[in-house]
């Protein structure tokens, strides 16, 4: 897959911790970068890129995870989870076909975060699921 990942500037060791793990999951990674004192420009890059379906899915960090959040949710077609154990990260797909997830550096250790990142990763949504309906009212509520 090919994978957006972006971040403030408190989460750029992460980020370049991340890319190289995410590649040796087989992944292409495109960086959007760390540098933009704004960091809501990032997400709102990286989850049009995301919603536009340049990249299939996206992984936004900042310190705690919920400004990428919040910024990311504002794109139509993004659809951004914030995640802290695996179970959630495993769910962020499998229960809401959310393209992206974001973390927050200062409060999710880098073993996590990668473990975060492979169970996010490794598993895909089911359209046929009994979370359907719910993923389905979410699209249709941001079209009407």
């Amino acid at each position: 897959m090919k994978i957006a990942i972006g971040c403030d500037p408190n989460a750029t060791e992460y980020k370049t911790i991340l890319i190289p793990f995410i590649e040796e999951l087989g992944h292409e990674c495109v960086d959007f970068g760390s540098d933009d004192p704004i960091y809501a420009n990032t997400a709102i890059n990286l989850a049009k890129s995301v919603a536009a379906g340049e990249c299939e899915r996206g992984i936004l960090i900042c310190g705690t995870g919920i400004g990428v959040s919040i910024a990311a949710n504002k794109v139509k077609g993004a659809y951004a989870a914030l995640v802290n154990n695996v179970y959630q990260a495993q769910r962020a797909q499998l229960s809401n076909n959310a393209n992206i997830i974001t973390m927050g550096a200062q409060v999710t250790g880098i073993e996590l975060a990668k473990c975060l990142v492979k169970e996010y990763l490794s598993v895909k949504y089911d359209p046929n699921s009994r979370s359907a309906p719910k993923v389905g009212r979410i699209t249709e509520f941001e079209n009407e």
